[in-house]
């Protein structure tokens, strides 16, 4: 009995040194597998953007870096080039990066389920910037209110358009906002004369597409009395063609985001308004959401004024932020005094 003990006790060292080993090789590998995203400590965000061709997507890109970096994280950006595949191929790179949250802005709204799945599957927090990514267990949806963007629209366009026929040139059909645009359109022109006669999806945002169907449009002799375009680069091609074979008539026409070429053609008089919407805010809160919830923070927490909006997977919490029209009248007091576009910019001919 007396050699039974001091063996016992052998066993016992033995398998308290196993089970320490064991633990510090799990740690490892954890730190191992969060060294591929970064050497520090920095909380790291995958971006993953449709394009950066358009300049809205840049001036958005750059603001939410910014904000980012000044919170002390990293951000890797995924520039899919209006391409879904690569986007869904760049979306499992950023799972392989084992980052703490990804931020996207799909393509298609309901083209990257099954990656979304796999990256909550790590769980790992996932935000739909701007456009709703639908049929996907997203926490978090970041955006300015579209359905308002229609409803600004159709309210300007009634104060302008001297008669009832209305042409849509909107974005690709698959991106939710055009949906959201369009349902803000029909809110303020239901039981009235006007009428949307047609509406043509610029695929891919190909605004080549935009400029040929207003060609077609013009050159049969089908004009109408006032153009719903899906962003202010549908805009831009829509009344290049009209300068070109309808340069004597003028005809109302609106888009959004405020791109510095809507701007410069507002105050000439070749756009009626662009609507403007608070990008700067929205990317700098979804960079600040970001951080705050790869540190654990609640969804519920982030902000009082969190709604809900179905994507056909369940209720997502959404912020909406507000957007507003900008025309030659408040041009200044919107976009120049808030600092969005400086004078010299917009009043190109009068620098």
């Amino acid at each position: 009995m007396k050699k039974t003990i001091p063996f016992l006790a052998m066993l016992v060292l033995v398998s308290l040194f196993l089970t320490s080993c064991t633990a510090k090789k799990k740690n490892k590998v954890t730190s191992e597998k969060r060294s591929e995203v970064s050497t520090s400590d920095k909380i790291t965000i995958g971006f993953s953007i449709d394009t950066l061709a358009i300049e809205r997507w840049q001036h958005d890109l750059d603001v939410f870096m910014n904000k980012a970096k000044e919170m002390g994280a990293n951000v890797i950006v995924q520039n899919a080039g209006n391409d879904v595949e690569e986007q869904k191929r760049q979306l499992m790179y950023l799972l392989d990066r084992n980052v703490d949250v990804v931020v996207v802005l799909p393509k298609e709204a309901s083209s990257i389920s099954d990656q979304i799945q796999k990256i909550k599957s790590r769980n790992i927090p996932v935000i739909s910037y701007d456009r709703l990514t639908l049929n996907a267990d997203i926490d978090l949806y970041m955006t300015i209110d579209s359905e308002k963007v229609g409803e600004l629209m159709a309210t300007g366009l009634r104060k302008a358009a001297k008669g009832p026929t209305w042409y849509c040139i909107l974005g690709p059909e698959e991106d939710y906002n055009m949906t959201l645009i369009k349902r803000g359109i029909n809110k303020i022109i239901y039981g009235s004369p006007i009428k949307i006669k047609h509406i043509f999806y610029t695929s891919g945002w190909n605004y080549d597409l935009a400029y040929q169907e207003m060609v077609r449009l013009i050159t049969n002799n089908d004009i109408p009395d006032a153009i719903v375009c899906g962003n202010d680069a549908v805009a831009d091609s829509v009344i290049q063609a009209l300068t070109l074979y309808y340069k004597d008539n003028h005809i109302p026409v609106c888009g959004q985001d405020a791109d510095i070429a809507a701007c410069q053609y507002i105050v000439e008089g070749k756009q009626d308004f662009s609507v403007y919407k608070p990008i700067t805010k929205l990317a700098e809160l979804t960079a600040e959401y970001a951080v705050r919830i790869a540190e654990g923070e609640k969804i519920t927490d982030l902000n009082e004024n969190l709604r809900t909006i179905n994507n056909n997977f369940g209720e997502i919490p959404v912020l909406w932020l507000e957007p507003q029209i900008v025309n030659k009248n408040n041009m200044d007091e919107v976009i120049i005094n808030s600092g969005f576009h400086t004078y010299g910019e917009v009043y190109r001919e009068r620098q």
